[in-house]
């Protein structure tokens, strides 16, 4: 099978499409030939580490892949004797955290209970372009917005709210009933008015905390605003919340936020695509912080649902 190699940790010129041995699923194991993956900001993150940073961050679940890419979604081929949630031929959704080797390839083999990487099946309203792109950044905004107990009719500001975190903060919020404000870039505007905010700020014209309005919630979801900045505009009784947070991965999550999609509250913003064989022009473009939303890896010709 076809795969992502990172044959040297640094630059995206270290990833390589190479030619390897085709996995086989172990007992509580399932065999996903892949359809889509994608290309997160971590995921460039991890790439440019040196090895040996790897050894405390096994600590939180983190392992060096092989191949890269944390994020899928394609169809079951094979499973382990151990498994029993699962069967070939099913369409699924997931993450790859903790393995060591990613989804930047024709296939993967993935536990079917994970404490860190999930599985779940598929929302049947998406693509698998689409539903490669929820798993993380949806996980992410879910964990981190109910710290805050959103309630109906709340004002929640999502700050950096075109990127995938952000995306997905949006429209979460609006599901849990909220007033929400997204700021982000002016080119991003519509983008962030199409997810369902009530009200969008061009950070790049306006700073929000000068505009007199406080907020219930504010959600940065870059790690890019100020303390004071966040301070003068959080309501005496506010919560604020940042990307930094801690969070970890749930099957329930994910399942949770396949009823939001089927239910027509969320779905998935792709800036990219890109076929596997350009997985490291992805890392590129990612790199330079300027994706809205998601950017995915296309693996499988003939993206059905």
């Amino acid at each position: 099978m076809k795969a992502i190699i990172v044959t040297k940790q640094g630059p995206a010129d270290g990833l390589q499409l190479k030619e390897v041995e085709k996995p086989t699923p172990r007992d509580n194991e399932v065999l996903v030939k892949v359809h889509a993956a994608t290309v997160t900001a971590g995921d460039v993150i991890l790439r440019k580490l040196p090895t040996l940073a790897f050894i405390p961050l096994r600590l939180f679940g983190l392992r060096k892949k092989t191949t890269p890419g944390h994020e899928f979604a394609g169809e079951i081929e094979a499973v382990g004797e151990a498994v029993n949630r699962f069967k070939p031929g099913d369409q699924v959704f997931g993450t790859t955290t903790g393995l060591s080797t990613g989804a930047n390839a024709e296939y993967v083999c993935v536990p079917e209970s994970s404490s860190t990487g999930v599985l779940a099946l598929k929302p049947a309203s998406m693509t698998y372009e689409e539903a490669a792109a929820v798993p993380i950044g949806g996980m992410t905004a879910l964990q981190i917005l109910r710290k805050a107990h959103v309630q109906p009719s709340q004002k929640v500001l999502i700050y950096g709210a075109s990127g995938s975190v952000g995306s997905y903060a949006v429209q979460i919020a609006k599901a849990l009933g909220a007033e929400v404000t997204g700021v982000c870039s002016t080119r991003n505007l519509d983008m962030v008015r199409s997810l369902g905010a009530d009200h969008v700020i061009d950070y790049t014209q306006e700073d929000f905390a000068e505009r007199g309005e406080t907020y219930d919630v504010i959600f940065d979801a870059v790690g890019k605003s100020s303390p004071s900045t966040n301070k003068k505009a959080l309501k005496e009784s506010g919560v604020y919340l940042s990307i930094r947070s801690s969070t970890s991965e749930k099957a329930e999550d994910l399942v949770f936020l396949r009823e939001l999609i089927e239910a027509g509250k969320i779905r998935a913003v792709i800036d990219r695509r890109y076929p596997l064989e350009q997985t490291a022009e992805a890392h590129r473009y990612v790199e330079t912080g300027r994706k809205a939303g998601n950017v995915v890896i296309t693996v499988a010709n003939g993206d059905t649902r």
